[in-house]
């Protein structure tokens, strides 16, 4: 947080402190802070204290935000109302249930084996482009690394051949970890870095692990991988329920998913290996691993037959009861 308090309102003394003690555990809360710098300000011109008036009018200014975003922006003020509370009993605090109602949750494509195939197929067949010599190879690994763990800004340095691990540095949650890589996996880093080797492209441990030609070198964005896949999905006729091509994003939410599954099908205690889930997909916590295990069917079939197994002797009613009494 810079030294230069640049908060006004009556309210700047408990947004250091709230943004201070935000940071000291651990998180990055530069949108929360800009937040805040939006709302002082806003406050400074229009009274300079936050009411039931004031958080109204304030609300108004986002009216042409998404009612999940402004949802979320308001909740944040909210928390921080709930903190000054502690201080100042009597400050306001909004009322949640007068909220914008959440976004509609997108329900997530869940790739298919033969759709995974069929895909890295596609791929493995695409015509070299002069603005993207190494397109193929490139894809090919993505879909692995973003099926298999996830792919956040990686470079050469993070992928170790000899302990086959991936260092995911500070990604979504502001957290580093060590990501173990199956055979198959290690197998496709191995083989695409010696095709670079082979058409002499940098393999400085600095070079970004998936190398774009146009962009000098740099590391694909998350919209130029989008917009590398989406023509393969449509060509493929890969689309979710509802006819839209499937998010990149969908590739995580079938890792997980997969992950659960075999665990069910082997007997395992899922709720006790779930915290290993989140460790992996480097969550904060369970509560955020439970966002990818939405009631989805394949799942819901597998639970509910380890269930059949272990309580139909318990449930089964005897062969001749002579009616319900």
């Amino acid at each position: 947080m810079k030294a230069t308090s640049t908060f006004t309102s009556r309210m700047a003394l408990h947004i250091e402190r709230y943004l201070a003690l935000k940071q000291a555990l651990g998180r990055e809360y530069d949108g929360v802070r800009r937040l805040l710098v939006h709302l002082d300000q806003f406050l400074t011109t229009h009274g300079g204290d936050l009411t039931a008036e004031t958080f109204g009018d304030w609300c108004l200014t986002l009216q042409h935000l998404a009612s999940g975003t402004r949802r979320a922006r308001m909740r944040e003020v909210r928390n921080f109302c709930i903190y000054r509370g502690r201080y100042e009993a009597a400050s306001f605090i909004p009322d949640s249930r007068l909220f914008p109602p959440r976004h509609q949750v997108v329900r997530p494509h869940l790739f298919t084996n033969e759709e995974v195939h069929g895909l890295l197929a596609a791929i493995g067949v695409l015509p070299a482009a002069p603005t993207s010599r190494f397109r193929r190879e490139n894809l090919r690994l993505a879909v692995v690394i973003l099926y298999t763990t996830e792919l956040v800004r990686l470079t050469l340095r993070d992928y170790d051949p000899c302990e086959h691990t991936l260092l995911i540095r500070d990604s979504k949650f502001h957290k580093s970890r060590l990501v173990p890589l199956s055979i198959d996996g290690t197998r496709e880093i191995d083989q695409y870095l010696e095709a670079r080797r082979s058409q002499r492209i940098a393999i400085s441990p600095e070079s970004p692990l998936l190398w774009h030609h146009t962009r000098g070198g740099t590391a694909y964005t998350g919209a130029g991988l989008t917009n590398a896949i989406r023509p393969l999905l449509r060509a493929l006729q890969i689309r979710t329920e509802t006819g839209r091509l499937p998010r990149v994003h969908d590739f995580r939410h079938t890792f997980a998913l997969e992950a659960l599954l075999r665990w069910y099908r082997s007997g395992a205690d899922v709720q006790a290996k779930l915290p290993l889930l989140a460790t992996y997909m480097g969550h904060v916590s369970i509560a955020s691993t439970e966002y990818y295990l939405k009631s989805v069917e394949p799942l819901g079939v597998s639970a509910s037959e380890r269930f059949a197994r272990h309580c139909s002797g318990v449930l089964a009613m005897p062969a001749n009861t002579g009616g319900v009494r």
